[in-house]
């Protein structure tokens, strides 16, 4: 099917809850994407970070045909082999201890959200609460819209679950402030995604750790979009010399299929137990063999490195247009995830690029939002910048 027939039928017969861009995509491979009527782009947001690999990576795909032919699914009332053996995969690298699966980053943030509750609340004194930074998002889920601290989301769908509060982001002052003798967690993204690629600063991020474990509250890194190599560190929270107490993975995992993650230490985890949780398609089969060969591609062909050495080539290159252009107000971000803040909406900047064959995005209205795949080479930044300049100039 064409372009305008895919879009006919969408808008005949799928419920109208995003406003798509009028193509469809069908095939792609690397840092490519086609459309059904055959226009090749650059891809420079990766399904919002979710084809941190690249398009159809062959690893990737030998992984899944193999498991097709083997077992789509099998209940979690049973032992699984792959869910195993990705989670010791996933503690071997990072803080964690244990691992709860589910299908995606709402379901892994509100997998968090209740093992922080059943934890506060086995410590006493009902222990609920859980603070959340401003410009934050978290999932489309009615708790983790709630925690969610944009009201644009959030609005026509209440009442909500009570307990959550929100503090400014990078303002430790603000976040005791929130405090109360009911919290239970203090939950944040390392980098703000949807909130326009907010960096945490050092310091507020590991006094905001040192204050969380002297009140013994638990610290819950939401690294959903900045996690598993995509700032150049396999995990943002590296760059910070701490550890949190929870942390919630989930986009690029299954290198494109559907699977999200939330880790923890022994002594948080153990706040769940049987019939405490559930999840009916979590660690499937089917998903942890692409997750488990997304890890294996990361670590084979070295793209924490990769991605920390791209990210500094983008950023490099990109310096000369925010000096050119006095729009460009602002360029913030980590490895290969990047933010240009315009001083007008950037939504006409999207669709010129996306015309001359160049997908990005834009978040909070201003932000130009560059999430491409951590197999990126030099060459395409080059040519994406070669668009953006032309765009730029013709302003």
């Amino acid at each position: 099917m064409n372009n305008r027939r895919v879009v006919r039928l969408d808008k005949k017969y799928v419920m109208h809850t995003y406003s798509r861009i009028p193509i469809a995509m069908e095939r792609g491979e690397g840092v490519r994407i086609w459309d059904s009527d055959g226009k090749e782009y650059l891809d420079f947001i990766s399904g919002i970070g979710v084809n941190a690999v690249g398009h159809c990576h062959p690893e990737i795909v030998k992984a899944v045909e193999s498991q097709l032919k083997r077992l789509l699914h099998c209940s979690n009332l049973y032992h699984i082999g792959l869910q195993a053996k990705l989670a010791e995969a996933l503690c071997e690298v990072s803080f964690a201890d244990k691992v709860f699966f589910s299908n995606s980053g709402a379901e892994a943030n509100e997998a968090a959200i209740k093992l922080a509750r059943r934890f506060g609340n086995k410590l006493g004194g009902r222990r609920y609460e859980i603070i959340t930074m401003k410009g934050s998002f978290h999932g489309r889920t009615l708790a983790t819209l709630k925690a969610t601290a944009q009201t644009k989301y959030q609005n026509g769908f209440g009442p909500f679950l009570p307990g959550f509060k929100y503090a400014p982001f990078n303002d430790l002052k603000g976040v005791k402030k929130a405090i109360s003798s009911k919290t239970c967690a203090v939950m944040l993204e390392p980098i703000q995604g949807e909130g326009g690629i907010n960096v945490a600063s050092e310091t507020f991020l590991r006094e905001l750790r040192q204050f969380c474990h002297k009140e013994e509250i638990l610290l819950i890194l939401d690294e959903v979009q900045c996690g598993l190599g995509r700032t150049g560190k396999m995990f943002a929270y590296q760059h910070y010399g701490i550890e949190p107490d929870v942390m919630t993975l989930a986009k690029p995992l299954g290198g494109g299929m559907p699977i999200g993650a939330t880790l923890a230490k022994e002594k948080v985890a153990s706040a769940f137990e049987p019939g405490t949780h559930a999840s009916t398609f979590g660690g499937n089969p089917l998903a942890c063999s692409a997750a488990l060969a997304f890890l294996k591609v990361v670590k084979k062909e070295n793209l924490v490195k990769k991605a920390r050495e791209r990210g500094n080539y983008f950023r490099a290159r990109l310096e000369p247009l925010k000096k050119k252009y006095s729009f460009i107000k602002a360029m913030r971000g980590k490895g290969l995830m990047v933010g240009l803040e315009l001083g007008f909406p950037g939504k006409d900047i999207v669709k010129r690029c996306r015309d001359r064959g160049l997908l990005i995005n834009c978040t909070m209205e201003k932000i130009l939002r560059f999430l491409p795949p951590l197999i990126v080479e030099e060459r395409d930044i080059d040519e994406a910048v070669k668009i953006l300049d032309t765009v730029f100039s013709h302003l």
